[in-house]
């Protein structure tokens, strides 16, 4: 009884360590590891606004780890892609007479909070829509005002918003019909006084599996060639040897995609490709996986960099370690296309090439599928937890 235990103690340490060593999430800003394992994403990396867009003249910075405006114009700063089903948490400091917001299913520059967006106010008790009310929309009850650090999540799912401050419910709203606006840009205001918020991030929901470790129904090996792709007895998806590739049946244009990913070797090459040409061999946009550096520095990627968009943008730094799983996510939007690696943003490229079927000619948003690549005869990576969505059409209401 006493080695049984011992055994057990043992397996438990050798589980403890792996779980440590994967799902890095030293760069993501208010997550820990089963976050980044769960599929959360950081918006804000605390050092830079990077994945941010600016739409007003505003003195948007970064102090001390916190994204912070002063003074300017009523206005948002707002993320490079947009979402559509989501929870997103976030902490925000502001003096009781400051009037901010956060801007959910947002257009860019919203005119009218109750038609092109989803203002979550953040404003004294005096307003007609205090803190934690949807703008336009609905009232919520009062809030506490708290000095200091708050905290606020929102679930966004369908027509269904709710909001939550500093862990209590304020808010469960239901758009009416078709007026939830399906998708927009999740969007910071400053309005009047200053604001500060820390630990953005972001987890999509509603994703469906495109694996699920039982089989491969939803993708096809026509074009293995010298590859060979499998399902192991852990009922992960495996890929070996040379070069071919596994494409999916369906095509996806604007879209989430999530999964986990290993290299089981070191300074192995592959990559997920995506918004191909159906039947045509690797012919689509390529988010490479490549988790070697040079010089011994992360911020200096080898070919491209494991969430680089490749030939169009290296990853800004390398956040994965071969031989274990790191989680990786692609949202594609329009010409615009993120990627984060366990958790962190890697990747926010534009295509400002002129429109084109072919992707590696120019600008290609239609609907295409994905491919799995099989590189060269040391290719052996494996995946499991693959999810993805389509993104809907936003709704503009008049």
């Amino acid at each position: 009884m006493t080695e049984l235990l011992i055994l057990i103690a043992v397996l438990c340490c050798q589980g403890d360590s792996d779980v440590g060593r994967d799902f890095d999430a030293k760069r993501a800003p208010g997550l820990d590891s089963a976050d980044v394992a769960d599929g959360w994403l950081s918006l804000f990396d605390s050092e830079s606004m990077f994945g941010w867009r600016r739409e007003a003249n505003i003195d948007w910075s970064v102090k001390d780890g916190n994204l912070v405006a002063t003074s300017g114009e009523v206005g948002l700063l707002r993320t490079a892609v947009q979402f559509a089903d989501f929870e997103l948490k976030l902490e925000y400091k502001a003096a009781e007479s400051t009037n901010s917001g956060v801007f959910i299913r947002s257009s860019p520059r919203p005119k009218n909070p109750a038609k092109d967006c989803f203002e979550i106010n953040i404003a004294p008790s005096s307003n007609p829509f205090p803190t934690a009310s949807i703008v336009g929309h609905e009232k919520a009850k009062p809030v506490i005002w708290r000095d200091g650090w708050n905290s606020m999540r929102i679930v966004a799912d369908g027509p269904s918003v709710k909001v939550w401050v500093n862990d209590q419910m304020y808010l469960d709203f239901k758009a009416a019909g078709d007026s939830y606006l399906g998708k927009g840009y999740i969007g910071l205001q400053h309005n009047a006084g200053e604001i500060a918020f820390r630990n953005v991030r972001l987890k999509p929901i509603n994703l469906t599996p495109l694996f699920d470790g039982d089989d491969l129904d939803s993708w096809n090996a026509r074009q293995a060639l010298d590859s060979n792709f499998y399902i192991d007895k852990e009922k992960h998806l495996r890929m070996l040897g040379g070069r071919g590739q596994l494409e999916s049946k369906n095509r996806y244009g604007d879209f989430v995609f999530s999964t986990h990913v290993k290299t089981n070797a070191v300074g192995l090459n592959s990559g997920v490709f995506f918004r191909c040409i159906p039947g045509d061999l690797m012919n689509g946009y390529e988010s490479q996986i490549q988790n070697e550096f040079v010089d011994g520095d992360a911020t200096k990627p080898k070919d491209c960099g494991t969430g680089g968009i490749f030939r169009r943008q290296n990853a800004r730094f390398i956040n994965a370690t071969d031989e274990a799983w790191f989680a990786k996510t692609i949202v594609a939007n329009g010409a615009t296309m993120c990627v984060w690696v366990n958790g962190c943003l890697v990747a926010d490229w534009t295509d400002k090439r002129k429109p084109h079927k072919n992707p590696r000619k120019g600008r290609r948003i239609d609907a295409g599928t994905f491919c799995l690549q099989g590189h060269d005869p040391t290719t052996d990576v494996s995946f499991r937890q693959m999810h993805v969505k389509e993104l809907p059409k936003r709704i503009e209401r008049r």
